[in-house]
């Protein structure tokens, strides 16, 4: 499938796709609101808002797509309810009908998001959801949206991607890694927490591999996107600190950090748009979160980055290199 379309190509993850999909040669459109950041990508990129229905049908239309990824989305957690993610639920809408229509897509993976439950809730089936957030209720209804297509005559997968990091990445976990890096950052005492997180560029050969999969392995099915191998959060933050020769990650007692917390809480009453910690940020940092991915394992196969090539060629982004990981 050499013509592939991606919904949301300027963002962190998508950017990443593009670009990999760039280097294996395939032809790409990528259809953003916003530009890419890189310049090799731009020429690529076409504005389009997916809540424009006819202008994402001409585009998808004229290009004619064989593989697409829909990764276009509002992922902030700041609107006051559902009708504020539009683009999570009417776009995704717009999206169906237009690979519904479309005589040469052979295959489509939707994104949605690990919100659709709240964090450290394992679901019982692909259909048990209890959002916490507007952003989490309009993710459920996205996916509802596709479960229910009856137009789809490709195979389909849904993704949930858990926490995304890497080069090009940027708040909440850019913040992480500059915290530690400033010795800012406060693990609570005596807590190991594990975490199913996913370096960028494995989730973009994992997505690459759901695309070029046996239909039958993929086709209807929903796959959590990270790395297989859990982290641990102090043992990260300590990876990171000595990959930047930072100070030594600093451990606190809870009780601290439930006080910050509160106090960050009182910030965004306020009005601050990114309060260092609050209670909500808290309750991720201490609650684990390791989901099944026997299931994306047996179709994608090995990963080619390591947590640690991972954390290598993240500090070296940020410090302003094109460092790959293992190098």
């Amino acid at each position: 499938m050499s013509r592939v379309l991606v919904t949301g190509g300027s963002g962190f993850i998508g950017a990443n796709l593009v670009e990999a999909l760039l280097a294996a040669g395939r032809e790409v459109l990528d259809l953003d609101l916003v530009a890419p950041e890189t310049p090799a990508a731009r020429p690529h990129w076409q504005r389009v808002d997916i809540v424009d229905r006819s202008a994402l049908l001409a585009a998808f239309d004229a290009f004619g797509p064989e593989l697409a990824f829909h990764l276009a989305a509002r992922t902030d957690l700041n609107g006051g309810s559902i009708a504020d993610y539009a683009a999570n639920t009417s776009g995704v809408a717009n999206v169906i009908e237009a690979a519904s229509r479309s005589d040469a897509l052979r295959r489509i993976v939707f994104a949605s998001s690990r919100l659709v439950c709240r964090i450290g809730y394992q679901p019982l089936s692909p259909h048990d959801y209890q959002p916490t957030t507007p952003y989490g209720e309009s993710k459920v209804a996205g996916e509802k949206l596709v479960y229910a297509a009856q137009g789809l005559r490709v195979a389909w997968a849904l993704v949930r991607p858990t926490s995304i990091w890497g080069p090009g990445f940027k708040v909440p976990y850019r913040n992480f890694f500059d915290a530690v890096r400033q010795g800012r950052y406060l693990h609570p005492r005596g807590v190991r927490v594990r975490k199913s997180f996913g370096y960028v560029g494995n989730t973009t050969a994992q997505l690459q591999r759901l695309g070029e999969a046996p239909a039958d392995a993929i086709h209807g099915r929903m796959f959590y996107l990270a790395d297989y191998e859990p982290i641990e959060v102090f043992e990260w933050g300590s990876a990171i600190a000595r990959e930047f020769a930072a100070p030594a990650v600093r451990e606190v007692p809870l009780g601290l950090l439930q006080a910050l917390a509160l106090a960050g809480d009182g910030l965004l009453a306020l009005g601050w748009k990114n309060a260092p910690l609050t209670r909500f940020r808290l309750a991720n940092l201490v609650t684990s979160m390791v989901h099944e991915l026997g299931p994306l394992r047996q179709v994608c196969g090995p990963l080619p980055v390591d947590a640690q090539q991972g954390v290598a060629a993240t500090v070296a982004w940020m410090r302003g290199s094109r460092k790959a990981p293992g190098e």
